[in-house]
């Protein structure tokens, strides 16, 4: 049975955004299968609706079941480990969050706000995953890069920063794919 790789897309995102398309076919030709659920209301990605919606995507979690997010679908990944009891092969962050900065609007503050207060278990989630790498950017306009310590220390993660990444929202990273890659031991 092949090794199931779940892409979670970023608020306001769509699975044809960004380098989720690239990330796909790169895997794919590796003999992963690769599903990236369209997650509801993008606009306004709430705990409420995006968890049970990941949770309907995956199914029966396994060894083999393999988690990436982007950005909320970090949070969503988090969030979704937390009401499971299942193990999974292994977790890469991508541009993940546990604080925010550069917001704008109240609307945005708003949107996050039960991102940021709603409380995280941890030690749960290093047991249902012993492999997390969290990947971040220097230059991220949303993401200190305090957070990067917070995911070494609370989640166990290897972590990674990189120079003039931004959010990650170009088409195309070497990056994600070889340390996806390292994680799942291909």
């Amino acid at each position: 049975m092949a090794k199931r790789v779940f892409i979670i897309h970023r608020w306001e995102g769509t699975p044809k955004d960004d380098w989720y398309p690239w990330l796909k076919e790169e895997l794919e030709h590796r003999g992963f299968e690769v599903i990236i659920p369209a997650m509801p209301n993008t606009e306004n990605p709430t705990i409420e609706e995006w968890v049970p919606a990941l949770e309907k995507a995956i199914g029966e979690v396994d060894k083999d079941t393999y988690l990436i997010g982007h950005s909320v679908g970090c949070q969503t990944i988090i969030r979704y480990l937390q009401e499971t009891d299942a193990k999974v092969g292994g977790v890469l962050f991508v541009a993940g969050w546990l604080s925010l900065q550069g917001l704008e609007t109240q609307e945005e503050k708003d949107v996050t706000e039960p991102w940021l207060t709603t409380p995280i278990d941890f030690d749960k989630i290093k047991r249902l995953s012993n492999k997390i790498t969290a990947i971040f950017s220097l230059d991220d306009p949303f993401v200190p890069i305090s957070d990067s310590v917070i995911f070494r220390e609370k989640l166990g993660a290897k972590t990674i920063t990189e120079k003039n990444k931004g959010h990650f929202n170009e088409e195309k990273y070497e990056i994600i794919l070889n340390e996806f890659l390292k994680l799942a031991n291909q």
